[in-house]
């Protein structure tokens, strides 16, 4: 079930919502997340359910033996062990031996519940939260807005939210708000850029420069707003119901350095590697080599938590290059943004640098990200392929990209920081204005949703 779909927007999502209401006491409110985490959950899968509830159940009972001090670390190693063991037979097993385990079909967000479900376990070892009733494990691993594709929120963020949390129409206002926002990302930004972006990757020997760049710059629009939609989606959901969710994206393709882009890009991502990988190697602590060489592993580990493929490893390696030149000092985007036009040439860098990643990415082999490579750069000659496709472009994905552009660009902290400025009557006016804007945003979805074939989110395959 997907959340732009008919059956989560008409069914699923009211339903919960107005039982939610209903219910007294925040016991009952809980238990009624935890069976719409678990409905929703097994509605695209139900032979998946099971292994989201084994999980629960591993990582809960390490967790209550952490805490009780009983043989802390051999239970820490044992969890991470299954965890990984888990991950690895579902994502990667087939990749190792050559397709033989084709047939095991990994669950629908493998990869974020059980970073979660590690995230618990080595909190609690270094003196976190445990959960006190298995009930809340399950709610936190299987709560409906995350359990598809993040943000990985921590369990001691989660916890005391479960006792108490805000609520109120304003609230959920502001969560719907956020929704229909991260709605239309999805369906009236990322959808039409995909189409750009497919029909470059689909050209084959009849793509030229022309294409070849359009192509990258389109699914770079295509992912950002896919991903940061679904995370404003997933946002907004949770605050209707009264959670907290940490931002996952910060206008990353304003950023001045690779080192920047991962500050703001996939942040629950980009922090859990930084705190239980990173920092556990040494961080920066050991001298420029050592950062360079703990930020290559990183990487290529982050790479290889994608997917269990050549592009999505070429690619971690890719980040793993670009950041261990900036962590040696070989590029100094730090030296060279002092001035306006040193940050200038750093974020023109950074975007190349993310956009031709995204190339690695998005490419289905290793052979055809070489080959789309060589045609950006030596592709001068038109060919008759490319000047069609690029004939075939609607004026609806040309607004797309540029909206795509723009939306890119931290223009909302600044609009927000001029209202400050004006007086309560016009931030009244304003605030007015944005949920009137939301709403005919989410009715116009819902007309593109009809008109258009149903995409599911691109990292609901991770």
């Amino acid at each position: 079930m997907s959340f732009q779909s008919a059956s989560f927007l008409f069914f699923f999502f009211p339903a919960v919502f107005l039982l939610y209401a209903i219910l007294p006491g925040i016991r009952w409110k809980n238990r009624l997340l935890l069976l719409a985490g678990l409905v929703f959950y097994a509605f695209g899968r139900w032979q998946d359910l099971p292994v989201l509830l084994l999980s629960a159940a591993a990582n809960y009972a390490a967790g209550f033996f952490i805490a009780a001090g009983r043989r802390k670390k051999a239970v820490l190693v044992l969890a991470l062990a299954a965890n990984l063991g888990t991950l690895g037979a579902y994502k990667y097993l087939s990749f190792l031996t050559g397709g033989a385990a084709a047939g095991l079909v990994p669950p629908m967000g493998i990869s974020f519940f059980t970073f979660k479900g590690m995230s618990y376990v080595i909190d609690i070892y270094r003196g976190g939260q445990a959960a006190g009733r298995f009930s809340d494990a399950v709610l936190y691993l299987s709560f409906f807005p995350q359990v598809g594709s993040g943000p990985i929120a921590r369990f001691g963020q989660f916890a005391p939210q479960l006792a108490e949390r805000g609520a109120g129409p304003e609230r959920v206002a502001r969560g719907l708000r956020r929704f229909a926002a991260g709605m239309g990302k999805k369906l009236l930004i990322s959808a039409l850029a995909a189409t750009v972006a497919d029909s470059a990757f689909s050209l084959g020997s009849g793509l030229d420069i022309r294409m070849a760049w359009l192509g990258a710059a389109a699914y770079t629009i295509q992912l950002y707003f896919d991903f940061s939609g679904y995370s404003d989606m997933a946002i907004g959901l949770a605050a209707v119901f009264g959670f907290d969710t940490p931002e996952n994206f910060h206008y990353p393709l304003a950023a001045v350095s690779i080192t920047d882009f991962w500050r703001r890009w996939h942040i629950s991502l980009s922090s859990w590697f930084r705190d239980y990988l990173y920092i556990p190697l040494g961080g920066g602590r050991c001298g420029r080599r050592r950062k360079a060489l703990n930020k290559a592993v990183v990487f290529l580990l982050c790479g290889l938590w994608h997917g269990a493929g050549w592009t999505f490893l070429l690619w971690g390696a890719w980040h793993a290059i670009f950041s261990a030149l900036e962590s040696l000092g070989v590029v100094d985007c730090g030296r060279l943004g002092r001035t306006r036009p040193g940050r200038v040439l750093c974020h023109l860098y950074t975007l190349a640098a993310v956009c031709l990643g995204f190339v690695i990415f998005r490419a289905a082999d290793p052979g055809q990200a070489l080959e789309f490579f060589r045609v950006l750069f030596t592709g001068f000659r038109p060919a008759a392929a490319s000047s069609l496709a690029l004939a075939q472009i609607s004026p609806a994905a040309w607004c797309a990209l540029l909206a795509g552009a723009v939306g890119s660009l931290p223009l909302g902290p600044r609009l927000r920081s001029w209202a400050c400025g004006l007086g309560e009557t016009p931030r009244r006016w304003l605030t007015a204005c944005s949920f009137a804007g939301a709403a005919a945003l989410f009715a116009l979805c819902l007309m593109a949703a009809a008109g258009g074939s149903f995409q599911p989110f691109i990292y609901a395959q991770f």
